[in-house]
């Protein structure tokens, strides 16, 4: 069973957990529609690049 020789230190075991935090998404704001979106997403509103791409006026049963 592989167990440790020596107790590893706090600053050792912080160091390798130093690159195990969240980033924040890319929000971008949206002039056409007013909204904050992700970037290289549909905006809510079914906009991108400026084109209609989801008809969001479709209800479907």
């Amino acid at each position: 069973m592989a167990v440790p020789k020596r107790k590893s230190s706090k600053q050792r075991k912080r160091q390798r957990r130093a690159h195990l935090k969240l980033d924040t998404p890319n929000m971008q704001f949206d002039v056409a529609t007013g909204e904050y979106r992700l970037s290289h997403h549909v905006s809510p509103s079914g906009m991108y690049k400026g084109e209609k791409v989801i008809n969001n006026d479709s209800k479907e049963a």
